[in-house]
């Protein structure tokens, strides 16, 4: 039987950050926040830009709160090193 990762968002192998989610809770949440997007995109661009990009700072800083809470400490990486 696999191993299965606590974590929804593994680090990224090289650099800061995340990668993509590892288990289904993961690609839920960016599920949701693409649709989030699209219906703000389709509401807020046409006629209020700014509320807009106001939204998507806001939808940004949620996700990352998400992604640090439900995965792997965040730290610089350089690759496989043994």
């Amino acid at each position: 039987m696999a191993k299965i990762s606590p974590y929804w968002f593994p680090a990224k192998r090289y650099g800061w950050g995340w990668g993509p989610p590892a288990v289904w809770q993961g690609w839920a949440v960016l599920a949701v926040w693409f649709a989030a997007l699209s219906i703000a995109a389709f509401a807020y661009l046409p006629r209020r830009p700014v509320v807009f990009q106001l939204l998507v700072a806001v939808m940004v800083l949620a996700l990352i709160l998400v992604c640090y809470a439900k995965g792997e400490p965040p730290s610089w990486r350089w690759g496989d090193r043994k």
